[in-house]
């Protein structure tokens, strides 16, 4: 059974930084699509950015050359660099991998039910 835990939200001024962590407790992301997903109240869950097996990634317009996603396979862990930060930033962020063939099929857009597995949340506020 496959577990994703995050960390590293917490809460920040506008304009400052947080680095988020996804880390899997089994060998799922040498072959998975990982994905970082927000939701703020009110309002539906939403991609953010998303990184495949071969480590190419892709980012909703939003946090485009603000947020970075990188992935550790050998510790399996997917981090999330947030600079920059905004109010608008303000969600729950969730990591979720599924198991797929690197390329277009992983992207930031896939919807919810794409990804197989999901870590618990980490909150993130910015003021």
């Amino acid at each position: 059974h496959v577990q994703l835990v995050e960390s590293g939200g917490g809460s920040v001024q506008a304009g400052g930084s947080l680095r988020l962590s996804c880390r899997a407790s089994g060998s799922i992301y040498g072959d998975a699509c990982v994905g970082w997903l927000r939701q703020a109240p009110g309002k539906e869950r939403e991609g953010v950015a998303a990184i495949d097996s071969d480590g190419i990634e892709s980012y909703t317009d939003s946090v485009k050359g603000r947020f970075t996603v990188s992935r550790d396979n050998a510790n399996n862990i997917v981090n999330l660099q947030m600079n920059s930060l905004k109010p608008e930033d303000t969600a729950m962020y969730y990591c979720a991998a599924t198991p797929v063939a690197p390329g277009p099929a992983c992207v930031f857009s896939r919807p919810t039910r794409f990804y197989n597995h999901w870590g618990q949340g980490t909150q993130v506020t910015v003021s």
